[in-house]
Protein backbone atom coordinates (compact mmCIF):
# COMPACT_ATOMS: atom_id res chain seq x y z
CA UNK A 1 0.00 0.00 0.00
CA UNK A 2 0.88 3.88 -0.46
CA UNK A 3 -1.76 5.32 2.11
CA UNK A 4 -3.45 3.77 4.61
CA UNK A 5 -5.95 5.12 7.10
CA UNK A 6 -7.72 3.15 9.80
CA UNK A 7 -9.59 3.68 12.81
CA UNK A 8 -8.99 1.28 15.58
CA UNK A 9 -11.21 0.82 18.18
CA UNK A 10 -12.81 4.11 17.48
CA UNK A 11 -16.02 3.20 16.58
CA UNK A 12 -18.87 1.76 19.06
CA UNK A 13 -19.62 -1.13 16.52
CA UNK A 14 -16.72 -1.37 14.27
CA UNK A 15 -12.98 -1.78 16.03
CA UNK A 16 -11.13 -1.74 13.14
CA UNK A 17 -11.84 0.37 9.82
CA UNK A 18 -9.18 0.64 7.50
CA UNK A 19 -9.32 2.74 3.54
CA UNK A 20 -6.35 2.08 1.61
CA UNK A 21 -4.55 3.07 -1.42
CA UNK A 22 -2.17 1.09 -3.28
CA UNK A 23 -0.02 3.03 -5.91
CA UNK A 24 1.93 1.04 -8.11
CA UNK A 25 3.33 1.23 -11.85
CA UNK A 26 0.90 0.25 -14.63
CA UNK A 27 2.94 -2.06 -16.40
CA UNK A 28 3.25 -4.58 -13.09
CA UNK A 29 1.11 -7.45 -12.97
CA UNK A 30 -0.97 -7.83 -9.89
CA UNK A 31 -4.69 -9.89 -9.42
CA UNK A 32 -7.37 -8.97 -7.54
CA UNK A 33 -7.78 -9.82 -3.77
CA UNK A 34 -9.32 -13.40 -3.37
CA UNK A 35 -8.76 -16.51 -1.34
CA UNK A 36 -5.64 -17.91 -2.42
CA UNK A 37 -5.57 -21.56 -3.76
CA UNK A 38 -3.05 -22.87 -2.12
CA UNK A 39 -3.80 -20.82 1.22
CA UNK A 40 -8.24 -20.93 1.39
CA UNK A 41 -7.81 -18.93 4.67
CA UNK A 42 -5.86 -15.92 3.32
CA UNK A 43 -7.65 -12.81 1.56
CA UNK A 44 -5.19 -10.69 -0.26
CA UNK A 45 -4.28 -9.00 -3.76
CA UNK A 46 -1.36 -10.89 -5.43
CA UNK A 47 1.98 -9.30 -6.70
CA UNK A 48 2.66 -11.46 -9.94
CA UNK A 49 6.02 -10.21 -9.87
CA UNK A 50 7.27 -11.17 -6.65
CA UNK A 51 4.24 -13.48 -5.39
CA UNK A 52 3.66 -11.41 -2.24
CA UNK A 53 0.97 -9.42 -1.04
CA UNK A 54 0.56 -5.28 0.04
CA UNK A 55 -2.72 -6.18 2.49
CA UNK A 56 -4.72 -8.89 3.67
CA UNK A 57 -6.84 -10.44 6.31
CA UNK A 58 -7.56 -14.35 6.89
CA UNK A 59 -10.33 -15.66 8.04
CA UNK A 60 -8.83 -16.46 11.56
CA UNK A 61 -9.35 -12.99 11.99
CA UNK A 62 -4.96 -12.01 11.04
CA UNK A 63 -4.30 -8.75 9.55
CA UNK A 64 -1.83 -6.52 8.03
CA UNK A 65 -1.02 -4.08 5.58
CA UNK A 66 2.62 -2.37 4.37
CA UNK A 67 3.85 0.66 2.63
CA UNK A 68 7.14 1.48 1.12
CA UNK A 69 9.42 3.81 2.91
CA UNK A 70 9.91 6.73 0.27
CA UNK A 71 14.00 7.69 0.16
CA UNK A 72 15.71 7.49 -3.33
CA UNK A 73 19.02 6.24 -4.02
CA UNK A 74 18.99 4.19 -0.96
CA UNK A 75 16.64 1.31 -3.05
CA UNK A 76 18.63 -2.13 -3.24
CA UNK A 77 17.57 -4.44 -6.23
CA UNK A 78 18.64 -7.29 -4.50
CA UNK A 79 16.72 -6.79 -1.43
CA UNK A 80 14.25 -9.48 -0.55
CA UNK A 81 10.84 -8.59 -1.22
CA UNK A 82 8.62 -6.41 1.30
CA UNK A 83 5.41 -7.92 0.05
CA UNK A 84 6.46 -11.43 1.71
CA UNK A 85 6.46 -9.35 5.12
CA UNK A 86 3.06 -9.70 4.28
CA UNK A 87 2.14 -12.52 3.36
CA UNK A 88 4.74 -14.82 6.12
CA UNK A 89 2.28 -12.94 8.98
CA UNK A 90 -0.74 -13.72 7.46
CA UNK A 91 0.41 -17.71 6.70
CA UNK A 92 1.98 -18.23 10.04
CA UNK A 93 0.16 -18.63 13.35
CA UNK A 94 3.03 -16.94 15.70
CA UNK A 95 1.52 -13.80 17.60
CA UNK A 96 2.47 -10.92 16.22
CA UNK A 97 4.45 -9.58 18.73
CA UNK A 98 6.87 -13.28 18.31
CA UNK A 99 6.47 -12.23 14.54
CA UNK A 100 7.75 -8.88 14.87
CA UNK A 101 10.45 -10.09 17.43
CA UNK A 102 11.91 -12.27 14.75
CA UNK A 103 11.71 -9.53 12.31
CA UNK A 104 13.23 -7.47 13.81
CA UNK A 105 16.37 -9.10 14.05
CA UNK A 106 16.74 -9.55 10.45
CA UNK A 107 14.53 -6.43 8.89
CA UNK A 108 17.46 -4.36 7.68
CA UNK A 109 17.63 -7.03 4.55
CA UNK A 110 14.93 -5.47 3.29
CA UNK A 111 14.43 -1.89 1.50
CA UNK A 112 12.51 0.64 4.07
CA UNK A 113 8.88 -0.79 4.81
CA UNK A 114 6.58 0.46 7.47
CA UNK A 115 4.40 -2.78 8.81
CA UNK A 116 0.44 -3.03 10.07
CA UNK A 117 -0.41 -6.40 11.54
CA UNK A 118 -2.24 -7.95 14.50
CA UNK A 119 -5.66 -8.62 14.87
CA UNK A 120 -8.60 -6.81 15.17
CA UNK A 121 -8.71 -5.86 18.72
CA UNK A 122 -5.02 -6.13 18.95
CA UNK A 123 -2.64 -4.44 16.01
CA UNK A 124 1.12 -3.32 15.68
CA UNK A 125 3.49 -0.48 13.91
CA UNK A 126 6.83 -1.81 12.55
CA UNK A 127 9.12 0.27 10.57
CA UNK A 128 12.71 -0.71 9.77
CA UNK A 129 13.51 2.70 9.70
CA UNK A 130 12.54 3.63 13.51
CA UNK A 131 13.92 1.33 15.90
CA UNK A 132 11.56 -1.25 18.02
CA UNK A 133 8.14 -2.19 17.31
CA UNK A 134 5.22 -0.62 18.83
CA UNK A 135 1.31 -1.91 19.85
CA UNK A 136 -1.17 0.92 19.04
CA UNK A 137 -3.46 2.66 21.52
CA UNK A 138 -6.90 3.08 20.50
CA UNK A 139 -6.90 5.87 17.57
CA UNK A 140 -7.39 7.37 14.25
CA UNK A 141 -3.89 6.87 12.08
CA UNK A 142 -2.47 7.56 8.94
CA UNK A 143 0.43 6.37 7.03
CA UNK A 144 1.99 6.66 3.84
CA UNK A 145 5.39 6.28 2.67
CA UNK A 146 7.27 7.41 5.51
CA UNK A 147 6.86 7.04 9.34
CA UNK A 148 3.14 6.11 10.82
CA UNK A 149 1.05 9.81 11.44
CA UNK A 150 4.24 12.04 9.31
CA UNK A 151 2.04 15.27 9.03
CA UNK A 152 1.96 14.65 4.76
CA UNK A 153 -0.76 16.43 3.25
CA UNK A 154 -2.39 13.45 2.20
CA UNK A 155 -2.16 11.95 5.09
CA UNK A 156 -3.74 14.61 7.21
CA UNK A 157 -6.69 15.29 4.98
CA UNK A 158 -7.38 11.46 4.97
CA UNK A 159 -7.61 11.77 8.60
CA UNK A 160 -9.40 14.26 8.61
CA UNK A 161 -12.17 12.84 6.44
CA UNK A 162 -12.05 10.08 7.99
CA UNK A 163 -13.20 11.33 11.43
CA UNK A 164 -15.52 12.98 9.99
CA UNK A 165 -17.65 9.74 8.54
CA UNK A 166 -16.68 8.53 12.40
CA UNK A 167 -18.43 11.51 13.73
CA UNK A 168 -21.77 10.88 13.11
CA UNK A 169 -21.76 7.75 14.84
CA UNK A 170 -24.38 5.47 12.31
CA UNK A 171 -22.69 2.45 10.50
CA UNK A 172 -19.64 3.72 7.88
CA UNK A 173 -20.46 2.91 4.44
CA UNK A 174 -18.11 1.49 2.16
CA UNK A 175 -18.55 4.40 -0.79
CA UNK A 176 -18.21 6.81 1.78
CA UNK A 177 -14.76 5.48 2.68
CA UNK A 178 -14.25 5.23 -1.11
CA UNK A 179 -15.02 8.74 -1.47
CA UNK A 180 -11.58 9.52 0.31
CA UNK A 181 -9.70 7.50 -1.36
CA UNK A 182 -10.70 8.96 -4.74
CA UNK A 183 -9.68 12.64 -3.92
CA UNK A 184 -7.46 13.38 -6.53
CA UNK A 185 -6.29 17.23 -5.28
CA UNK A 186 -3.04 18.68 -4.93
CA UNK A 187 -1.81 21.15 -2.21
CA UNK A 188 0.01 23.71 -2.44
CA UNK A 189 3.92 23.62 -3.42
CA UNK A 190 5.06 24.95 0.21
CA UNK A 191 3.84 22.36 1.85
CA UNK A 192 4.71 19.59 0.03
CA UNK A 193 7.38 17.26 1.37
CA UNK A 194 10.94 16.92 0.32
CA UNK A 195 11.82 13.25 0.00
CA UNK A 196 14.06 13.52 -2.88
CA UNK A 197 12.05 12.75 -6.10
CA UNK A 198 12.07 16.57 -7.12
CA UNK A 199 9.02 18.58 -7.14
CA UNK A 200 7.35 17.33 -10.02
CA UNK A 201 6.91 13.57 -8.38
CA UNK A 202 5.91 15.42 -5.01
CA UNK A 203 3.23 16.68 -7.17
CA UNK A 204 1.87 13.71 -8.25
CA UNK A 205 2.57 11.57 -5.29
CA UNK A 206 0.78 14.52 -2.78
CA UNK A 207 -2.87 13.24 -3.89
CA UNK A 208 -4.58 10.58 -2.06
CA UNK A 209 -5.68 8.89 -5.53
CA UNK A 210 -2.52 9.10 -7.86
CA UNK A 211 -2.64 9.07 -11.64
CA UNK A 212 0.56 10.15 -14.09
CA UNK A 213 1.06 8.21 -17.75
CA UNK A 214 2.91 5.42 -15.89
CA UNK A 215 2.41 5.37 -12.35
CA UNK A 216 -1.09 5.48 -9.91
CA UNK A 217 -3.38 4.14 -7.72
CA UNK A 218 -3.87 0.60 -8.81
CA UNK A 219 -6.51 -0.40 -6.17
CA UNK A 220 -8.79 0.79 -3.26
CA UNK A 221 -9.38 -1.32 -0.49
CA UNK A 222 -11.87 -0.89 2.88
CA UNK A 223 -12.12 -3.16 5.22
CA UNK A 224 -14.89 -3.11 7.97
CA UNK A 225 -14.25 -5.44 11.21
CA UNK A 226 -17.88 -5.45 12.95
CA UNK A 227 -17.29 -6.33 16.91
CA UNK A 228 -19.04 -9.42 16.59
CA UNK A 229 -16.43 -10.93 14.26
CA UNK A 230 -18.12 -9.81 10.87
CA UNK A 231 -15.77 -8.93 8.12
CA UNK A 232 -16.44 -6.83 4.80
CA UNK A 233 -13.71 -6.92 2.36
CA UNK A 234 -14.07 -4.61 -0.91
CA UNK A 235 -12.09 -3.78 -3.46
CA UNK A 236 -11.93 -1.13 -6.27
CA UNK A 237 -9.24 -2.98 -9.14
CA UNK A 238 -7.89 0.29 -11.44
CA UNK A 239 -5.52 0.73 -14.11
CA UNK A 240 -4.85 4.27 -15.35
CA UNK A 241 -8.36 4.73 -16.28
CA UNK A 242 -11.16 7.00 -13.56
CA UNK A 243 -13.38 4.13 -13.14
CA UNK A 244 -12.66 1.10 -11.73
CA UNK A 245 -12.18 -2.48 -14.01
CA UNK A 246 -12.85 -4.13 -11.39
CA UNK A 247 -15.16 -4.35 -7.76
CA UNK A 248 -14.94 -7.32 -5.79
CA UNK A 249 -16.77 -7.92 -2.11
CA UNK A 250 -16.00 -10.47 0.21
CA UNK A 251 -17.96 -11.37 3.40
CA UNK A 252 -17.21 -13.86 6.22
CA UNK A 253 -17.41 -14.41 10.38
CA UNK A 254 -13.97 -14.53 11.89
CA UNK A 255 -13.94 -18.26 12.27
CA UNK A 256 -13.72 -19.36 16.53
CA UNK A 257 -12.80 -23.01 17.76
CA UNK A 258 -14.93 -25.42 16.28
CA UNK A 259 -16.33 -22.69 13.68
CA UNK A 260 -15.48 -23.29 10.25
CA UNK A 261 -17.34 -19.72 9.46
CA UNK A 262 -19.08 -18.26 7.09
CA UNK A 263 -18.38 -16.41 4.04
CA UNK A 264 -20.22 -14.86 0.79
CA UNK A 265 -19.03 -13.66 -2.26
CA UNK A 266 -20.05 -10.97 -4.31
CA UNK A 267 -18.06 -9.66 -7.39
CA UNK A 268 -18.72 -7.56 -10.40
CA UNK A 269 -16.67 -6.61 -13.05
CA UNK A 270 -15.72 -5.35 -16.59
Amino acid sequence: MCLILFSFKQHPRYPLIIAANRDEFYNRGSSPAAFWDDEPGMLAGKDLVAGGTWFGVTRSGRIAAITNYREPGFHRMDAPSRGDLVTGYLRGAEAPEEYLKKLDKEAGRYNGFSLILGEPGNLYYFSNRREGFQRLAPGLYGLSNHLLNTAWPKVERGKRALAGILSGGGDPDPEELFHILADRSRPPDDHLPHTGVGLEWERILSSLFITSPVYGTRSSTVLLVHGEGRVTFVEKVFNSAPEPLQVTRHEFDIERTGDKGKTRHDGQGR
